[in-house]
């Protein structure tokens, strides 16, 4: 049987900075793939690597070690070939403060051999592209990145923090794109800290800290993590010992309250409280964010 090669496959990736004591290791080795037409996010804190990692992708700057392949090619030798199949927006979107909206698509259009889908985005994100880019918006230069990225129908997207200036109606005409992307069989691989988006609109992530991936997981999978918030309160007085349940921990309690968040099966946790004097209790499931920073405590 065939397998189709991943859109993304990254392989032992390591990026240092500098020499001696002084070197920074940016991306310490690092392994992951990103099938095909799926939306996959790149989650992290701010150094956490994120960034360095796409500059990699994108041939910006070379690996220490490692080897990058993309849409089943090799990404620097083939770095030229690959740039007309990859739509690409910065975290931090440079343009030509001297050029309208629509002078930046008119350059990108001689660029690409299949440029028709500008009006298409113009129109969805509601941007006029007569303005020169020094007089625009933050928000209107993000929505001009989005257009210069999507424009060509690209088989692979990579995104740096794709919804940064943009308000939450326009967020969502982004995600609708993405999706849209995704269903015609291209493949956005997107770092992000707004994790709300990603759990919206991403089927898999990677959690990278320090340098290092620490987990890849499919969205699924991370909503089925068995963290939980248990907040209760007892009709009297309680002691410490009482809390002690194993895979809990003690987040906030007095007298008669506790608010404990439970890693684990939650049944064997309700079993021991049911044995103390309750009056109400409440339990909430971790969202994305909790499992995330859980990701960041270990």
């Amino acid at each position: 049987m065939f397998l189709e090669t991943p859109a993304i496959k990254i392989s032992n990736l390591k990026k240092y900075f500098g020499i001696g004591p002084k070197r920074v290791k940016a991306v310490d080795g690092i392994t992951f793939s990103v099938p095909r037409g799926k939306i996959f996010g790149f989650l992290g804190k701010n150094g956490a690597g994120k960034t360095t990692t796409i500059r990699c992708l994108m041939n910006f700057i070379h690996p220490t070690e490692g080897n990058i392949s993309l849409l089943g090619k090799n990404a620097q030798a083939n770095a030229v070939e690959l740039k007309h199949q990859i739509g690409y927006l910065s975290g931090n979107v440079q343009l030509n403060k001297r050029w309208t909206g629509q002078e930046h698509i008119d350059y990108f259009s001689k660029i690409y051999s299949n440029a028709q889908g500008a009006k298409i985005l113009i129109d969805r994100l509601n941007f006029d592209p007569s303005i020169k880019t020094k007089q625009l918006s933050s928000g209107n230069r993000q929505k001009l990145g989005i257009i210069l990225a999507l424009m060509h129908n690209p088989k692979l997207i990579i995104l740096d923090e794709p919804t940064n200036a943009l308000d939450p109606l326009l967020q969502q005409t982004v995600y609708d794109l993405f999706e849209g992307a995704r269903d015609s069989g291209a493949t956005v691989f997107m770092s992000s800290h707004n994790l709300t988006e990603v759990e919206r609109i991403c089927d898999s992530v990677a959690i990278i800290k320090d340098g290092k991936l620490v987990a890849t997981e499919t969205i699924e999978s991370l909503s089925q993590k068995h963290l939980y918030t248990v907040k209760i309160r007892f009709s009297k007085n309680i002691s410490d010992l009482d809390l002690q349940i194993q895979n809990t921990t003690v987040e906030l309690r007095d007298d008669t309250y506790a608010r404990l968040s439970v890693k684990g099966e939650i049944a064997p946790v309700l079993n021991e409280l049911s044995r103390l004097p309750l009056d109400d209790i409440e339990i909430h499931h971790a969202s994305l964010e909790e499992i995330f920073l859980e990701y960041y405590q270990t």
